[in-house]
C-alpha cells in the first residue's frame, strides 16, 4: 500500500513519514508545499511531492495518484491566524477529501482533536479551531470514503510508549507524538477502525489490542 501523508513536513507527518519508510508493508509519499521542505524527504530517500492545501483540487488529486490511502495530518498551526485555520483546517482537509474521490484513493485516516465531535467541550480559547476540525471530521464521515477520524489528545514531544487509551468519548488527556503516528501506521489495516472516528490519549493498552477493542 502506498500512503500519501498529508503535512509530512508537522510532528506527527514526520514521524509517520518515517514510520512508513521502514515498514515493508507500506510505500511513502511525502506531500509538502515548499521546496525546503522537500529536500529534507529527498535526502532521506522518501518520494515527494509538491502541492499546496489552498490550490486546486487538481493539483491535490494529481498529488494522490498512484496511492491507495491518505492521511491528513496537516495543520495551520498555533502561530497563524484562524484565517488559516479555516483555509487548512477545514476547506483544504474538505478538498483533500474531494482530491482522494476524484483520485479513487478510498482510504483517508484524519488526525483530528479530542473531544471535536462535542461541542460543549471545545476549548473557548481556541473554539474556531475546534469548528473547523469538527467540520472537517463532518464532512469526511459524510463522503464515500472509508475513513478513520483520530482525535488526539494534547501533544507531547516526549518519546512514545506504544500502549494508548482509545474510545469514542475521553473528556481529556495527552498523548506524545510518536504514538500518535504508531496509531495511525496500525489504524491503515485495522478494519475495527474502518468508518470509526475515536479520541486517542496515552493510556495501559498495546496500540494493536486499543484499536481492535475500540
Amino acid at each position: 500500500m502506498k500512503v500519501l501523508v498529508v503535512g509530512a513536513n508537522g510532528q506527527i507527518g514526520k514521524h509517520l513519514t518515517h514510520l512508513l519508510q521502514d515498514h515493508e508493508a507500506y510505500t511513502v509519499k511525502a506531500m509538502v508545499r515548499k521546496e525546503e521542505q522537500a529536500r529534507y524527504f529527498e535526502n532521506a530517500g522518501i518520494e515527494t511531492v509538491l502541492a499546496d492545501l489552498e490550490g486546486a483540487v487538481d493539483e491535490l488529486a494529481q498529488a494522490a495518484q498512484d496511492c491507495q490511502a491518505i492521511v491528513f495530518a496537516a495543520g495551520s498551526g498555533g502561530a497563524t491566524g484562524y484565517d488559516k485555520t479555516l483555509l487548512i483546517d477545514l476547506d483544504g482537509a474538505a478538498k483533500m477529501i474531494e482530491a482522494a474521490e476524484q483520485a479513487h484513493v478510498s482510504r483517508f485516516i484524519m488526525v483530528s482533536a479530542i473531544q471535536a465531535h462535542n461541542r460543549e467541550s471545545w476549548n473557548e480559547k481556541i473554539k474556531p479551531y475546534y469548528a473547523a476540525k469538527h467540520y472537517a471530521d463532518q464532512i469526511l464521515r459524510s463522503s464515500s470514503l472509508s475513513y478513520t477520524i483520530i482525535r488526539p489528545g494534547g501533544l507531547l514531544n516526549e518519546p512514545g510508549t506504544g500502549r494508548i487509551t482509545a474510545a469514542e468519548d475521553i473528556h481529556s488527556g495527552s498523548i506524545p507524538r510518536e504514538d500518535v503516528a504508531s496509531t495511525i501506521l496500525l489504524s491503515l489495516d485495522e478494519e475495527n477502525t474502518f468508518r470509526r472516528s475515536f479520541d486517542l490519549i496515552a493510556g495501559d493498552s498495546p496500540i494493536s489490542e486499543a484499536l481492535s477493542s475500540i
